[in-house]
């Protein structure tokens, strides 16, 4: 018997033991006789903008479903400290874990450990690469390097050098960008790919990769920084070079700094995800679960292109991440 079946009998004792009694939990379920689910959200790394809105739409919808929602994560963007957080969790016992994994293969044994002990498992934002989750959630990647490939194309007018500086390999998000990246620029006979260099969600080390690049490829022509950090510190070292404006950036995510680069005209386009309905729906999918509804296994949200000029637009501006709920 799983701890939800023990859960759900224990109550039924307690309640024909209280005569008729009702007992009022924090954040619990709806009406009378549901139950109400714990569910924890581990995030990939505290304190990001992107995590900070998947938590903001997860508790939108814990609170429309009467679910109590538990929202930890690590301090970087590592697997081993995302682990000490799952045991951590884990140790609570709670209904469901929504979880973004922060290696594809290393989190596939304490992932493996909650799931085995009778806790729903649902992957948003990144996956393994195992079937552990009942459901995985997240962004069209792919299609997301994709846009990012063609966005950059057409700002360098089809032609010349470009660079892809992503964050290290084994992150599935990253990679997925990093592929559908080198599938559009395939098609543009004019681009030269330089391959893709690897900052370790280090700033200064982006910075340093598109100073040594410029140095070797002094056209280079435009660069694919497939997350917020390898922007930001792209940015810092065309600025070291004099180099801003003359060579493009297309970002991926939409945190209130990026979209500020936007303006400044430090990057020229962002592609945008969905944090907020990556959330919801992992909560929704994990109540569905709970209650042995039917659970779609794989969702795919979508993904917009953010640039200067139509930042106001509502699809834009309803997807831009926030730093608070």
């Amino acid at each position: 018997m799983n701890k939800r079946a023990l859960g759900v009998m224990v109550a039924g004792l307690l309640l024909a033991a209280a005569c008729g009694g009702g007992d009022g939990g924090d954040g619990g379920g709806g009406g009378s006789g549901e139950e109400s689910y714990d569910i924890t959200l581990i995030q990939g790394v505290r304190g990001d903008e992107f995590y900070i809105s998947m938590a903001c739409g997860a508790q939108e919808a814990a609170d429309e479903l009467g679910v109590n929602l538990n929202v930890q994560g690590p301090d970087e963007f590592d697997p081993a400290l995302q682990t000490q957080v799952l045991n951590g969790v884990l140790a609570e016992q709670p209904d469901a874990i929504l979880i973004a994994p922060t290696d594809t293969r290393a989190m596939i044994p304490p992932m493996q450990e909650a799931a085995d002990a009778g806790i729903t498992i649902v992957t948003v934002d990144t996956t393994i690469e195992a079937d552990i989750a009942v459901s995985a959630i997240a962004t069209d990647n792919v299609l997301g390097g994709e846009k990012a490939g063609q966005t950059l194309a057409e700002l360098i007018g089809q032609e010349g050098p470009v660079l892809v500086v992503n964050v290290k390999p084994g992150i599935s998000t990253t990679d997925q960008r990093q592929q559908g990246f080198e599938q559009a620029i395939k098609e543009f006979d004019g681009i030269e790919y330089l391959g893709a260099e690897y900052s370790n969600n280090d700033p200064a080390k982006a910075a340093s990769i598109v100073t040594s690049t410029l140095a070797a490829e002094p056209d280079l022509a435009g660069i694919f920084a497939t997350n917020l950090f390898s922007a930001e510190g792209s940015a810092t070292g065309l600025r070291n070079e004099g180099s801003l404006g003359d060579v493009k950036i297309v970002g991926f995510d939409a945190s209130p700094s990026q979209v500020a680069q936007l303006k400044e005209g430090l990057v020229q386009a962002l592609v945008v995800q969905q944090p907020r309905e990556i959330g919801r729906l992992g909560v929704e999918q994990a109540v569905a679960d709970l209650k042995g509804e039917e659970v779609t296994p794989e969702i795919a949200t979508k993904v917009v292109v953010a640039t200067e000029k139509n930042l106001d637009d509502p699809a834009i501006a309803d997807s831009l991440y926030t730093d608070e709920c």
